[in-house]
């Protein structure tokens, strides 16, 4: 039933991001920007009520673990998070033009997990390495910081492409009328970008002291490891330039999209084309 549910929501963040599309194109038209935020509370609400009942299907199943183990699951919540964070930036910032470059993310993977081949939709049990309490902590703060590193790379391409057809979103040329002044796109990256930097500090944190209770060692320099201090110094560095050297702007939205690939990598890439300890995500 779950996986029944997942299906939908797929396709109602698909949606979503069209009506974004459709409220941005057309001069923001109010009804299909209310439409978009609609159609994506819905779908985060039956996104979040799928996520439970997976969670319930794996006790009634005599597993019993939160829906957090493998691929699959992880792009599910991957997906959820990016959707519930867009929402509150929206709320926050009363800017809808944002959602048609972040719920595409959404949908993505979304999408990717029902399509990709391998990768198993079945409720399977735990292995012995991912028995731990550590597990929903590590987990849930790890794509929370990716989430919100989805939403900084959205809005660093609206900038770019902000700053490249007019300048301050004030003017009549080109798409930058239809986007968010350059000084408040700057300050979401920003804003995003710490709140991402916090969370994964702490995802790298609670994984260090689950690898000591599973492995005996807090960190052993396995490629999972060691892109997520990568990515976590690209994104320290960004944050190091704009509070030390004041950068502000292209620069730091280009770091943030630069980190966004180190994310991607970390996700994807090392599950894919590296293995070690965490081969297990796929």
């Amino acid at each position: 039933m779950s996986s029944t549910i997942f299906g939908i929501v797929t396709f109602v963040y698909l949606l979503s991001s069209l009506l974004y599309l459709c409220h941005l194109v057309f001069a923001r038209k109010d009804w299909l920007g209310k439409a978009a935020t609609y159609v994506t509370m819905m779908g985060l609400t039956a996104h979040t009520a799928a996520i439970i009942l997976r969670w319930v299907e794996s006790y009634q199943m005599g597993i019993g673990h939160a829906p957090l183990s493998n691929m699959f699951e992880s792009l599910m919540f991957f997906g959820w998070s990016i959707a519930l964070l867009y929402l509150i930036f929206e709320y926050k910032y009363k800017n809808r033009s944002l959602g048609t470059f972040v719920m595409p993310f959404a949908f993505f993977a979304m999408i990717y997990a029902s399509l990709a081949p391998n990768l198993s939709t079945e409720i399977q049990p735990l292995l012995p390495a991912l028995q731990s309490n550590w597990l929903i902590a590590h987990v849930i703060t790890c794509f929370l910081a990716y989430a919100a590193f989805t939403v900084s790379c959205g809005v660093s391409i609206m900038y770019f492409l902000s700053d490249k057809t007019g300048g301050k979103g004030e003017t009549n040329s080109g798409l930058a009328r239809f986007l968010p002044p350059l000084e408040i796109l700057d300050d979401l990256i920003y804003r995003v970008v710490v709140i991402g930097f916090i969370l994964l500090t702490v995802g790298i944190a609670t994984g260090a002291m689950w690898a000591n209770s599973a492995w005996g060692a807090y960190w052993s320099w396995d490629p999972k490891e060691t892109w997520s201090l990568i990515t976590w110094f690209v994104y320290a560095t960004l944050l190091h330039a704009r509070f030390v050297h004041g950068w502000r702007g292209r620069k730091v939205a280009f770091l943030s999209i630069i980190g966004f690939g180190a994310v991607l990598f970390t996700y994807f890439g090392v599950s894919y084309l590296l293995a070690g300890l965490h081969s297990y995500a796929t």
